[in-house]
């Protein structure tokens, strides 16, 4: 069924709402092909991220690791437990806090990144090679624009 909605809004609000929708089923596109890419290494997207987040940052409490992956404190948890289980990352209590923990990248979780990383990075090359660079310059623009005025500290 192709129904056009005869309800408006007005011109900028039926606008705004069908970028948010068009943002959203680009997120969902690039991330099931993500999901995709990445179960061939056996890793969820958000361990993933986990072990990214490790690699590029450094050793990082799981509380700083959840808002950087923008995930659940409980949901974390369980990728991060996991994780550690497969001793992708290990945990150390922290030195001037014996109730927090310091989690940091292993070796074997090294390894696994930057054999994973190139691809993924082409990956997300193909997935917007459809922008010249100065289209993808105003798209980032764009986008950090809207983020910036809307983020929550």
């Amino acid at each position: 069924m192709n129904r056009k909605s005869l309800k408006s809004y007005g011109e900028k609000s039926d606008k705004a709402m069908k970028t948010v929708m068009r943002l959203v089923r680009v997120a969902h596109i690039l991330n099931n092909k993500t999901e995709l890419f990445l179960s061939k290494y056996t890793l969820t997207f958000n361990q993933f991220k986990v072990l990214e987040v490790l690699y590029h940052r450094g050793n990082l409490n799981i509380s700083s690791i959840t808002k950087l992956i923008m995930g659940t404190p409980g949901n974390t948890t369980v990728i991060v437990r996991n994780l550690i289980r497969d001793e992708l990352i290990e945990s150390k209590k922290a030195s001037n806090d014996n109730r927090s923990s310091i989690l940091s990248i292993t070796p074997k979780g090294v390894a696994i990144i930057e054999d994973i990383f190139p691809s993924h990075s082409n990956n997300l090359n193909e997935f917007l090679d459809v922008l010249d660079d100065n289209e993808l310059k105003t798209l980032f623009d764009l986008l950090d624009k809207i983020y910036n005025k809307n983020k929550k500290d």
